[in-house]
């Protein structure tokens, strides 16, 4: 299962405010979604038609390509994508790394037009953080290496944490080091890797990015902070072709490898999971059986008729009588 690149719960927002443009009612919702992204939306009653849309992002650590606290080129992502329906308000709200302002009586009102614009604006976390990525990925289109980028260039995907992509005109070498806090989550994380790996050699996947697993950091990340180089889990190294991002195919490989470790995080979670229901039912049927156990008899029968095991006592005395 691959993660929605919009966010459900904004996506409802926006949509049940837009079908609703006659009532004057006031927003004003906050909520965090993985990796440690917080979203806030505000709608007035005194201007119904306006939305206002804040989004703050993980501080990026040093390493990280970044610009104000936004990743490289994220302002021209948000541009391009939304065109000129959206301002970006600077400064931003308080607290925020990004602020859009959406006036509905500006957009379309075809509803199907509406509908893909509001999609698009639901998946603001995909434009801000996949935009130094996708820049590199552009230019492997056209079989390019951006002038201005580093050897190794390191993009943040979640609090304090970054992967690391090696740019050449043939393709790019994406590495993630893999860490986890809970030390049953860094064991199946492994696990569920390594058989990532293996999966990845079926003949049906040939055309997929090869993928390899290391429990070192891999010759390409020579030369990146030492610090940002320990990984409980090992190393997930992917190899993206010219062809892996041509067309249509770009903005999947963009999510998906911004998203690579919370995908792997939630499958980790859905097995532990699992393996903790399979238990429970165990439990309960072996605690079933136990109640549906009957005691042993203390008498046997013998020709219709019940007799008592005596002991030596009892023997001794019947004798005696």
């Amino acid at each position: 299962m691959m993660l929605q690149s919009h966010s459900r719960f904004l996506l409802q927002t926006l949509l049940t405010r837009a079908q609703n443009l006659d009532k004057a009612v006031e927003l004003d919702y906050q909520w965090i979604e993985f990796d440690d992204v917080r979203y806030h939306v505000q709608v007035t009653i005194k201007n119904p038609n306006i939305l206002l849309l804040s989004v703050s992002l993980p501080n990026p650590p040093p390493e990280a390509m970044s610009f104000d606290g936004l990743p490289l080129g994220a302002i021209e992502a948000i541009k391009t994508s939304y065109g000129t329906g959206f301002q970006i308000l600077d400064p931003p709200r308080d607290g925020f790394s990004l602020t859009l302002k959406l006036n509905f009586s500006k957009v379309r009102p075809d509803e199907a037009y509406r509908n893909s614009l509001l999609t698009k604006l639901a998946s603001i976390r995909e434009v801000v953080m996949g935009a130094p990525l996708k820049i590199i990925l552009k230019h492997l289109a056209s079989r390019t290496v951006a002038p201005e980028l580093d050897r190794l260039v390191a993009i943040m995907h979640r609090p304090n944490e970054t992967f690391f992509l090696v740019p050449q005109a043939d393709k790019v070498t994406v590495a993630f080091p893999m860490r986890f806090k809970d030390s049953v989550d860094t064991i199946l994380a492994t696990s569920f890797l390594k058989q990532f790996v293996e999966a990845r050699r079926a003949a049906s996947l040939s055309s997929a990015p090869s993928c390899s697993w290391s429990p070192t950091a891999p010759q390409e990340l020579e030369g990146a902070p030492k610090e940002t180089l320990s990984a409980n889990a090992g190393f997930v190294t992917f190899v993206i072709m010219p062809r892996h991002v041509e067309g249509e195919k770009l903005d999947p490989t963009v999510w998906n490898l911004s998203t690579f470790h919370a995908y792997v995080s939630y499958h980790v979670k859905c097995s532990e999971g699992f393996m903790h229901t399979r238990m429970r039912r165990r439990v309960e049927s072996m605690i079933q059986a136990l109640d549906q156990a009957k005691p042993l008899e203390k008498t046997r029968s013998m020709n219709n008729k019940s007799f008592k095991r005596l002991g030596l006592n009892d023997a001794n005395h019947t004798t005696s009588k």
